[in-house]
């Protein structure tokens, strides 16, 4: 168990997927898979909301795990931090590939099996 504040988080990938919830959030996701941005280049991107709430969404993402960043004078370089987004791969999705395809694979092998 994780220990924040006064509050205990059971699952430390609980607030990755709360972070991940909201779709601005995604959106900042998506455009630093793309390449590092500054803060101002990640505003100048979102018509629908401010510099404010750019920078809250970040703060989310970056207490999440899934934003790093680096000042270099007075601008932030954010970058994508990939290792919680795997750990929910190899937690959430590896698991249920798996499955599906060792039974697509076992399906593929009794019909061809099958004298026609």
């Amino acid at each position: 168990m994780l220990l924040c504040s006064n509050m205990i988080i059971a699952d430390p990938l609980e607030t990755v997927f709360k972070a991940l919830a909201d779709q601005n959030r995604r959106k900042i996701l998506d455009l630093l898979r793309q390449q590092p941005q500054t803060t101002g280049d990640l505003v100048a991107r979102f018509d629908n909301i401010g510099r404010c709430a750019v920078m809250k969404h970040l703060n989310i993402l970056y207490k999440a795990g899934l934003v790093l960043y680096r000042r270099e004078g007075r601008l932030r370089m954010n970058y994508i931090n990939r290792v919680p987004i795997r750990q929910i791969y190899e937690r959430w999705m590896h698991p249920l590939v798996e499955s599906t395809s060792s039974q697509m694979l076992a399906l593929k092998k009794h019909v061809e099996s099958k004298p026609r």
